[in-house]
């Protein structure tokens, strides 16, 4: 089973256990960097959680998502009509504000890492910041069918290194919100240059 095939069956357990999630922790350090009508990018946004919190919060937003029966749940949720779309396939300039890359990269090859993280920068303006997270390893794995880039802070920052005109302003470490899960978190936030 490839990745995009779990989200498109199991789309609603999965929207169940992570809709619901606080992310207001997550969120903070994100929205204090971007200017008051920011307009961000959600990229992977899964079931519009973040899309729709971000909306909320009065900022312009734009959602991509894979999987098309996420795409129809976001879409339903949010009232925005996220686009269906990989990240490996983000060709835009100097657009966004906020790229919000909320456990959606994990699922991002290593070997293409590099390549869409230039993508993302691409898609920045000058000054714009991007969030990513990643589960805390340093291995790449399958789990129930879904295939994992696990990143720790020498991974991250090997791989940020390679991005030219870029500052990480933070990374930290957290634990899975969800109650079933111990899972730890590598959250990262950097900055193009202006």
């Amino acid at each position: 089973m490839k990745t995009i095939d779990y989200y498109n069956q199991f789309a609603d357990e999965f929207a169940q256990a992570t809709l619901h999630v606080d992310m207001e922790t997550l969120y903070q350090p994100f929205v204090a960097e971007l200017p008051e009508s920011a307009r961000i990018l959600d990229l992977g946004c899964g079931s519009g959680r973040d899309t729709l919190a971000f909306k909320n919060k009065g900022y312009q937003v734009d959602a991509i998502d894979y999987s098309e029966v996420l795409v129809e749940k976001a879409t339903q949720l949010t009232g925005i009509a996220v686009q269906k779309q990989s990240f490996y396939d983000i060709d835009i300039q100097d657009i966004y504000d906020g790229v919000w890359a909320c456990a959606s990269l994990l699922h991002c090859d290593r070997n293409r890492l590099p390549d869409v993280l230039k993508r993302i920068k691409a898609a920045l303006r000058r000054g714009g910041i991007c969030y990513m997270s990643f589960k805390y390893g340093v291995t790449d794995r399958e789990k129930n069918g879904r295939v994992f880039t696990d990143l720790d802070e020498q991974q991250a920052k090997a791989l940020l290194d390679q991005l030219h005109a870029v500052t990480v302003l933070k990374h930290w470490i957290t634990v899975d919100k969800r109650p079933d899960r111990q899972e730890k978190w590598l959250n990262l936030l950097w900055k193009k240059h202006a």
